[in-house]
């Protein structure tokens, strides 16, 4: 497994080096999007809206479009000049009960691996947390873009959930919410009895994805029953956008380099031209010179 993410454990003055992968993976049903005709997949491609060309990684940038249309253009070296001390550090700003923070805020998981160094360090601050009942609240940035974060010990290891800012969390106005809505105290007693009654302790691998299962016996039975589609791809039909685009840019090319022929050869016969007149000029001066 590798690595996402390598820095260190900023608190106060004290670092400890840490590295960061994954600490979840979404489990794909395994399907694509193909042509109901033949099966061919669909592929999607990143095309620029100005010259219709596919445009590769390495001529893509990012942009913040103006409202009239207008782009600002952001390059790379753009980005590395901006100011962004939590690119290579955790950077710890406070401590907080786990239960003050409402889940909504959090977005991803990741394990933080100690680096050989940075062991001891990292084992009394995993217990320090445990003890306290706390979590740390952080400052982090990845890929590029800094987020709040969590400190929280899972099975002795450090996790580190990233968080949304608080202006990324939208704020429900639901028409319910306006309304007078009546509950008696029976009701709400009964109502909390079922759920005391049906509460128990929550264990997660006594939930399975039926969909998934029902899904991968679906794709099992269609191979048995050799319900199979061999997609051919046709030669001339291959490519067709990007040959009529290398056409026509050979064609604007082969103008455009007959036009510079001819603007030579003009330029060439003017020269021809001067230098003939000099010729004559200095033949018929050698003429004129008296023999002594």
């Amino acid at each position: 497994m590798r690595s996402v993410w390598n820095g260190t454990i900023r608190i106060g003055a004290a670092n400890i080096p840490v590295r960061a992968y994954g600490a979840t993976e979404e489990q794909s049903t395994g399907l694509h999007q193909v042509h109901l005709s033949d099966g061919g997949r669909v592929r999607h491609r990143k095309v620029c809206e100005v010259d219709g060309k596919t445009v590769g990684g390495e001529e893509m940038a990012r942009g913040y479009v103006m409202p009239g249309g207008e782009t600002v253009v952001l390059t790379d070296e753009d980005f590395a000049k901006l100011p962004l001390p939590t690119s290579r550090a955790i950077d710890v700003q406070a401590f907080a009960p786990l239960g003050e923070i409402d889940p909504i805020y959090f977005a991803r998981s990741y394990h933080l691996e100690p680096e050989p160094s940075g062991t001891k360090p990292y084992v009394l601050f995993s217990e320090a947390l445990q003890q306290s009942g706390r979590v740390a609240i952080v400052k982090v940035a990845l890929r590029a873009r800094e987020s709040l974060g969590v400190l929280r010990i899972r099975d002795q290891v450090i996790v580190l959930e990233t968080m949304l800012w608080p202006d990324e969390i939208r704020s429900p106005d639901f028409p319910f919410l306006h309304q007078d809505v009546e509950v008696s105290g029976a009701e709400l007693r009964e109502a909390t009895v079922l759920i005391d009654a049906l509460s128990e302790k929550f264990s997660p691998g006594r939930y399975t994805d039926h969909y998934r299962e029902a899904l991968q016996a679906l794709v099992q039975a269609k191979i048995e029953g050799n319900e199979l589609v061999q997609p051919t791809i046709a030669e001339q039909e291959v490519g067709a956008s990007d040959l009529l685009t290398a056409l026509r840019s050979t064609l604007v090319e082969k103008q455009s380099r007959g036009s510079r022929d001819v603007v030579a050869e003009a330029r060439a016969a003017e020269d021809r031209a001067a230098e003939e007149r000099s010729a004559a000029k200095e033949a018929a001066g050698r003429s004129r010179t008296p023999i002594r």
